[in-house]
């Protein structure tokens, strides 16, 4: 993913890094509300040899010094010298969990020690600051004091005084929050970038235009209100409404010369909103002055019917089987009747085998001769077969994707599909968009252009 990509993963996924910014700081609350108040007391011990009366030889004590330092830092640390200062000072602490609560490291390029002692007593931790390094002193003298010999060779002295905490060095409130809302911040991030990453589900209309092998020509939003109702209100300026304007201009000027007039609605999967595209568009091309056939193919699932709030029953498999004209079942829409609405009829066996037979056809070419544009609500064309015979006898499919639903691999089989029959994709719809997607503010979805309301005369 480029930095682009990126930044719209971000836009698409804020909910995670911000969900992160709330874990992260609830779980710092957390840690600093049970977490026991420690406090920390530090020293500083100078080692040094006693065999330095010359300037050569004050050099060759610094470098054992030096060499021996790490090693001091180890003694420090051990479980023996705190057994040591466990029982000097009656301690209720194994060596082991004392030893725990010592920390040692050498100042690099010196012969110093730092030494510090957590406890939450910040008196204890004093103490027992200033008797470890009592005890080390004593034990460093023994271990480098040569047999037969009085003296050690090694000197260590307290260079800095063990002091008394005045504030708890954990927790650290401030610190353990920034710290939480960093951590939570940077791995809801993160999270909202892999998911962008592994999602396989279409989002960029460009992206939509090449794998269909057709142009974008409409973006609907989701409307909880068109999701509904099914319909969209043309005579206002909601942004449905302006999304099936667009549509339906777009799709009467695709192909001036050759205009697709017979057009087959439908989608890869289910529940990708076909049903909802072929009803607005057939209203929209209506409320535009043309006469509009609008037919419920879809046997196995008809929605158009109630979706327009007509009457089911006899339909296009009645049609279809030569019981009755088409005449006889369509039934108009609106008032001046420019729109007309053939259901589907009684459930077939056989659907498949009606949509593509020789009847189809002939309806198809009746249909043509007497209105402008005749929109075919289709099954979708991957679960079933309906659809792939019907999609040759139409002038041109429209196919609805679903933002964020329909995947890359199945838009691609869908095109495979339509590709392998002969069929002709005219375009595609990219449905249900959400209102703050980039997609919305990339057409204009983000503005309002309505009206103003002319003035009153006084």
């Amino acid at each position: 993913m480029n930095f682009g990509e990126m930044l719209r993963a971000l836009r698409r996924g804020w909910w995670m890094p911000a969900l992160g910014l709330l874990l992260g700081g609830l779980a710092a609350l957390a840690v600093t509300t049970t977490t026991t108040p420690v406090y920390t007391s530090h020293t500083q011990l100078f080692v040094s040899t006693t065999d330095s009366s010359s300037t050569a030889e004050a050099f060759q004590g610094n470098q054992f010094a030096e060499k021996r330092i790490a090693s001091y830092a180890e003694l420090l640390t051990s479980q023996e010298l705190a057994a040591r200062v466990v029982d000097e000072l009656g301690l209720d602490l194994t060596p082991g969990e004392l030893a725990s609560r010592i920390e040692a490291a050498p100042v690099s390029g010196t012969v110093v020690l730092d030494v510090s002692v957590t406890d939450p007593s910040p008196e204890r931790a004093q103490r027992i600051a200033l008797t470890v390094a009592e005890e080390f002193i004593a034990a460093v003298e023994e271990l480098e004091t040569p047999a037969g010999s009085l003296t050690s060779p090694v000197r260590v002295t307290v260079f800095g005084a063990a002091d008394l905490p005045r504030s708890p060095s954990a927790p650290r409130p401030v610190l353990d929050l920034a710290v939480g809302l960093v951590i939570g911040f940077g791995l809801g991030a993160a999270t909202a970038v892999v998911r962008a990453r592994l999602d396989r589900s279409l989002k960029d209309p460009d992206e939509v235009a090449d794998l269909a092998g057709a142009p974008v020509i409409g973006v609907v939003l989701r409307d909880d209100e068109l999701q509904e109702r099914h319909q969209v209100d043309l005579q206002s300026s909601s942004r449905s409404a302006e999304a099936y304007r667009h549509l339906q201009t777009n799709l009467q000027f695709l192909d001036v010369d050759t205009p697709p007039r017979v057009l087959m609605v439908s989608s890869a999967m289910p529940s990708e909103g076909k049903t909802t595209v072929a009803v607005n568009l057939a209203l929209a091309l209506a409320d535009a002055g043309q006469r509009v056939a609008l037919i419920e193919a879809d046997l196995r699932r008809p929605r158009v019917t109630s979706y327009l709030g007509l009457v089911t029953g006899v339909g296009l498999t009645n049609v279809l089987t030569g019981q009755v004209r088409f005449e006889e079942v369509a039934q108009p829409v609106g008032e001046d009747g420019s729109l007309v609405v053939i259901g589907a009829g009684p459930s077939a066996p056989n659907p498949a085998q009606l949509l593509a037979s020789g009847a189809m056809g002939t309806l198809l070419q009746e249909l043509r001769a007497t209105h402008d544009y005749v929109v075919l609500d289709a099954p979708p064309l991957l679960p079933v077969a309906d659809a792939t015979g019907l999609a040759v006898l139409v002038d041109g499919v429209l196919l609805s994707v679903r933002h964020g639903s329909t995947t890359r691999e199945q838009l691609q089989r869908t095109r495979t599909t339509l590709d392998r029959v002969g069929a002709r994709t005219v375009g595609t719809v990219l449905n249900i968009v959400p209102a703050r997607d980039d997609v919305s503010t990339a057409y204009g979805y983000s503005a309002e252009y309505a009206a103003r309301p002319a003035a009153v005369a006084r």
